[in-house]
């Protein structure tokens, strides 16, 4: 079942072959990976083991269970552990069936693209996954993942990774890191300093969170400028073990630079117990300026996430906990909520700000004129839900034109899935192509300036951006 060598290329003949050529060129080309979730755990042991089919493709993957959920599978059928520690499904081969009995729901998706590029490429797999295909698949795989050429750090080397970054709580020791370093091997690992979940007063467990940076920083945090100090000696310990970027998640792009008074009362107030969520929103505001001026300070390439609903869906929180599944994009304004923000440190050529967005209206109306404007921003890749072939030629559309090609970022994988990164990157690396090379058929673009642009857009662009 080899997969179509042209997949993702535009029908039209000569545009289709000039795709097919762009892409060879890139084909080859080293992974960056600066922006992701795989856990570095998976690194740090060099007998680490992946488990079963299930323990890779399924249980750790919202991206696969949410779409069964949707059409009314139990995500307890899928062996996600529940919070309480109530029974799920424990037979992997019975949750691997059932998931290929509705393998067929990913049809025309960017997950099933991953996933079938997953079990071809990486595994070998030669048919449909499907219910009568399910068992072989299965035995298949798992003989696979015993076998030493599929521990992570090797296929690491297969995946031809350059450098790959994690996402890091701001406490965290990176003893996984810290392990990598020490076992002397040559695969680069880098953290990214996230301080969400003590920046954000309503974070769950924020009192607990805090405690933690306590720990971590050395010294009991009584005040908000103790905060923000013990927040600038964890950066300096993550630039020492590498790190490249920071990474903020908020609901709203909104920054706003309060009076050190009015930092303190907020902050006082979430000691209490006490903040609000109105008080939660502007002390996030006030610390992505105090973020902002970090970066300037450090170095450390500035990314912004905004625009998700966290755990829409109550009842999956409160019996799965997060990450399964259920945030869901709300509309975001960026012109007016970064304006102070940008107005302190846009124009600061120390500083390298990425925007992501979960709200496509604002490609072409915001973003693109922001990041054509401003020396200090680069637009990310399309994100999450829009990581797929149209949300890449819709992004491609909107931008471009205005922002021009070398304001982007390039692509980062943004992924838990370690498998899937090669062919999250190849999706980006065709639909690339393809656009250039619809550049090129209408005489937009040379040939040779294509050439240059594919290379920029799968390697140099990421390279740039986040001084890899």
């Amino acid at each position: 079942m080899p997969l179509h060598p042209h997949r993702c290329f535009d029908a039209e003949p000569q545009q289709r072959a000039l795709a097919a050529d762009l892409h060879a060129q890139a084909a080859g080309l080293p992974l960056l990976c600066p922006h992701g979730h795989v856990d570095p755990r998976l690194l740090a042991d060099p007998d680490y083991s992946f488990g079963t089919p299930v323990d890779l493709f399924i249980i750790p993957d919202h991206y696969a269970f949410r779409m069964l959920y949707s059409r009314g599978v139990p995500i307890e059928q899928l062996g996600v552990p529940r919070r309480d520690g109530g029974p799920v499904e424990a037979d992997h081969r019975a949750i691997w069936q059932r998931f290929a009995d509705h393998f067929y729901l990913f049809r025309g998706t960017p997950t099933g693209m991953w996933l079938e590029a997953e079990l071809v490429e990486i595994f070998g797999v030669d048919e449909p996954l499907t219910g009568a295909s399910a068992a072989a698949i299965y035995d298949h795989v798992a003989a696979r993942l015993a076998a030493p050429e599929f521990r992570p750090r090797a296929l690491f080397e297969r995946f031809q990774i350059e450098a790959l970054c994690t996402t890091d709580a701001a406490a965290d020791p990176l003893a996984a890191h810290q392990a990598i370093r020490a076992s002397g091997w040559g695969g680069v690992v880098r953290p990214t300093f996230r301080p969400d979940a003590v920046v954000n007063l309503d974070a769950p467990g924020w009192c607990d969170n805090l405690q933690a940076l306590e720990r971590a920083a050395g010294h009991e945090i009584t005040s908000c400028a103790g905060f923000v100090e013990a927040l600038e000696a964890r950066r300096v310990f993550f630039r020492e073990m590498g790190a490249r970027a920071s990474d903020h998640a908020a609901l709203a792009p909104a920054a706003e630079r309060l009076s050190p008074a009015s930092a303190e009362t907020l902050f006082q107030r979430a000691l209490r117990g006490q903040a609000s969520p109105a008080d939660a929103a502007r002390f996030a505001g006030h610390m992505l300026m105090e973020m902002a001026r970090m970066s300037v300070e450090d170095g450390l390439v500035m990314q912004l996430h905004p625009g998700a609903l966290r755990s829409h869906n109550d009842m999956i929180y409160e019996r799965f906990g997060p990450d399964k599944g259920a945030d869901i994009p709300v509309a975001s304004e960026y012109t007016r909520a970064l304006r102070p923000l940008l107005n302190a440190f846009g124009n600061d050529p120390r500083l390298t700000l990425v925007l992501f967005t979960l709200d496509e209206t604002t490609y072409a109306r915001e973003l693109a004129p922001l990041a054509g404007h401003y020396p200090a921003l680069r637009l990310g890749p399309p994100w999450w839900f829009f990581d797929s072939l149209n949300g890449m030629a819709r992004y491609f559309d909107q931008v471009v034109e205005t922002a021009g090609l070398y304001n982007l970022a390039g692509f980062n994988d943004d992924t838990r899935a370690f498998c899937s990164i090669p062919a999250r990157h190849d999706l980006w690396r065709r639909a690339s192509a393809n656009w250039l090379a619809g550049l090129v058929v209408r005489h937009l673009v040379s040939a040779a300036d294509a050439a240059e642009m594919m290379r920029a857009l799968a390697y140099g662009l990421a390279k740039e951006t986040y001084r890899l």
